[in-house]
């Protein structure tokens, strides 16, 4: 089967791009031209689907980062350069791996995408393996929850994050190259960073795109003691003074530094009758995970002249790489049924090592990746569009060494969608659909005394919404859906010792399919100098998985068991600005954010790590060149936790920034400073799942500059 579905795949792109080239030989009179990417309307458009859709007619919570904003906000990962907006928290393993977590789902059900092709890397799997996707390159990010973005697979039932680059180039600048980059230095871990980025333009219709970045942090600086007080009573108590000690740590996270580089080109051939190009990119990382400080002795007895291991378990690095390969190809279709097919394919070779304290390599994780899509866009028809589509995941994973969790497995899916939208004025709906048949097999393995299982789930999941004018610029929409999802191959089949979480998880191979119903409201308004979203959601689980310590232990590892069971989730988002007063050429301005959620497991209690209540408020003045910033967030006490979780106090922090145009002809040119954290709290997230032995920045004094020539 894979071998059929490759060779189907590689002869749809030949087709593809056959197609596409005598349409763009022939069109060269009229090349696209590099936009104002500044354009505060850019916001409001949402790309991520096979057509641009305004984001005022998305029934779900949709949040678009970019610019300013999005230099202001980045960090090296983007679990932390998205933590602020509404909906996401972040997993928090460091400052070189934190992973988005949206209305409290994180793992296999969020889907980390780039330019709508997913990451091809392992950080689905276990929350201390980093995204391959560097915030750095981004140009763009958007991110989408409900029901809309199952056109991305089930697997994104709790949201989308798609970072949009320009490694294949979309447009054809104006002047013969363009060169934009990045710089930056944060106090907390010490972080430089700078990246740069050129597009050539070799002909009318043919650019050409290099871009290189390049990280480095120490170990990150926090607000305080690096153990939960409840972990710094038990360590205090001890008798042994080495566990003692650790209870009186404060500062710096040990382990925790890291750097990052990847450098990657493209080619695009662009035109009025289509596009086509690719790219190839390279990655290369090195970063420690934060350790399970010890906090009282263990009652295994060693072997007489073995020796006990320290009092903490040991300081594990992973040193990643990843190699990939990217294509676009779309095709302008005037008039008749279509109005443009686009084309989407990718494939990454990814593979990362977990080195012990001594730089032996303990274990090995390799996974190779293909991923391809293709879209058939519909000509608007009195006030009809539409897409239909299919796509192809094929993934190989193999984890190799003494603490090999997971026996060696593959994924195959095949997935068809549509998505299709009504305007009939004042009433717009929208209905979607995807049918997805999954394979999971795992190869038969000694040493974790499995045999070779094979499991085939199909999945259907579908979606109906509408949204009705209730007054000039405000909307109020509804949407259902009835998704479902299958189990990952993690989920099914670990059973072994992972030394980055520094758990023994176990997973199950007879789990069900995940179904679920969601239901989901949204208020939009707008109008001179305001807005305000809000959405909520409920969300009923069937067989839903989750994994949840035990209490027991094995190796000296705590266990974490995957279940299935019955589940609920609940919450809200908020969203507001508005402009209070004019004082000059400034305009002084307000806004907030609020988002909460509630989650349970049916028969057990609450779900484990769901972020708190959080409101976010903010007061700025704002110029054409000058704008002034300060803002304080508030995150609640999490005291609903599950077996064995321990709860988490909440903090405030409070932070201020300026941002400067410094030449009023080139708004690309951007220099910010900003506090943040300024009263140094000690904070903890709850969704992070080491967030007792692992506190957040501390504070963190940063200067960002971008330029664009």
């Amino acid at each position: 089967m894979l071998r059929f579905v490759l060779a189907s795949s590689s002869r749809l792109a030949m087709a593809a791009s056959v197609a596409l080239l005598p349409q763009l030989a022939a069109a060269a009179e009229a090349p696209q031209r590099r936009g104002d990417h500044h354009n505060p309307a850019a916001s409001e458009i949402i790309v991520t689907a096979p057509f641009a859709r305004n984001r005022n007619d998305i029934l779900s919570g949709t949040t678009v980062m970019q610019g300013a904003d999005l230099v202001q906000a980045m960090r090296p990962t983007l679990g932390e350069t998205l933590e602020r907006t509404p909906g996401v928290s972040a997993t928090s393993f460091g400052p070189n791996a934190s992973r988005p977590v949206l209305r409290g789902f994180q793992g296999e059900r969020v889907r980390v995408l780039t330019d709508g092709i997913g990451s091809f890397d392992v950080s689905n799997t276990s929350v201390d393996h980093a995204v391959t996707i560097n915030p750095l390159t981004a140009e763009r990010i958007e991110v989408l929850r409900g029901p809309s973005v199952l056109l991305y697979g089930s697997s994104a039932i709790g949201g989308v994050v798609n970072v949009i680059d320009a490694r294949i180039p979309r447009v054809v600048p104006d002047e013969p190259f363009h060169i934009h980059g990045i710089a930056g230095y944060g106090s907390a871990a010490e972080e430089r960073k700078i990246s740069a980025a050129s597009d050539v333009r070799l002909s009318p219709m043919l650019v050409a795109h290099v871009d290189a970045s390049y990280t480095k942090t120490d170990d990150l600086r926090t607000g305080g003691y690096i153990l939960s007080p409840a972990l710094r009573r038990e360590a205090a108590a001890s008798d042994e003074a080495e566990i003692a000690e650790n209870a009186a740590l404060k500062g710096r996270l040990p382990n925790t530094a890291g750097r990052t580089w990847d450098v990657a080109g493209g080619l695009a051939l662009i035109n009025e009758g289509g596009t086509l190009g690719f790219s190839v990119s390279h990655l290369d990382s090195r970063y420690g995970v934060p350790s399970r400080l010890e906090t009282a002795e263990h009652d295994e007895e060693h072997e007489e002249g073995e020796e006990e291991e320290g009092h903490a378990h040991e300081d594990v690095r992973i040193a990643l790489k990843q190699t990939r390969a990217d294509l676009r190809a779309g095709i302008n279709i005037d008039g008749g049924l279509l109005s443009e097919i686009k084309f989407r394919a990718g494939f990454a070779d990814y593979q990362h090592n977990e080195l012990e304290p001594s730089g032996e390599i303990g274990t090995t994780f390799n996974n190779t990746g293909y991923e391809a899509r293709m879209e058939l866009v519909q000509a608007e028809r009195d006030g009809w569009r539409g897409a239909i589509g299919g796509q192809m995941l094929l993934r190989d994973f193999n984890v190799i060494g003494e603490e090999k969790f997971v026996p060696r497995n593959t994924t195959r899916q095949l997935g068809l969608f549509t998505l299709q939208e009504f305007d009939l004025g004042a009433i717009k709906a929208e209905a979607g659909a995807r049918y997805e048949h999954s394979v999971v097999r795992a190869d038969a393995d000694a040493d974790l005394g499995n045999p070779d299982i094979r499991r085939s789930f199909n999945t259907l999941s579908g979606s109906l919404g509408a949204s009705v004018a209730i007054a000039e610029g405000w909307r109020v929409g509804v949407s259902g859906s009835r998704a479902e999802r299958a189990p990952s191959a993690e989920e099914l089949f670990a059973d072994g010792p992972h030394a980055g979480t520094q758990a023994f998880e176990v997973g199950d191979p007879t789990f069900a399919k995940e179904k679920s119903w969601s239901v989901e409201a949204t208020l939009r308004g707008q109008g001179e100098g305001y807005s305000l979203s809000l959405a909520a959601f409920h969300s009923w689980f069937d067989n839903y998985i989750y994994e949840t310590p035990t209490g027991a232990e094995i190796d000296e590892l705590p266990v974490y068991q995957y279940a299935q069971a019955d589940a609920r989730y609940y919450g809200f988002e908020a969203e507001a600005s508005v402009d209070l007063a004019t004082v000059g050429d400034y305009t002084i301005a307000a806004d907030a954010i609020a988002d909460h959620v509630r989650a349970k497991v049916v028969g057990s209690g609450p779900a484990p790590r769901i972020p708190a209540l959080r409101l976010l408020g903010g007061v700025e003045a704002r110029s054409d060149r000058l704008t002034g910033r300060i803002e304080a967030e508030w995150v609640d006490d999490q005291k609903r936790v599950s077996a064995f979780e321990t709860t988490t106090d909440g903090y405030t922090m409070v932070n201020a920034s300026i941002a400067f145009h410094p030449f009023a002809e080139n708004r690309d040119t951007t220099l910010i400073l900003s506090a943040n954290n300024i009263f140094d709290v000690n904070a903890r997230r709850h969704a992070s799942f080491l967030k007792d032995y692992a506190p957040l920045a501390g504070r963190d004094l940063r200067i960002s500059a971008r330029f664009s020539l």
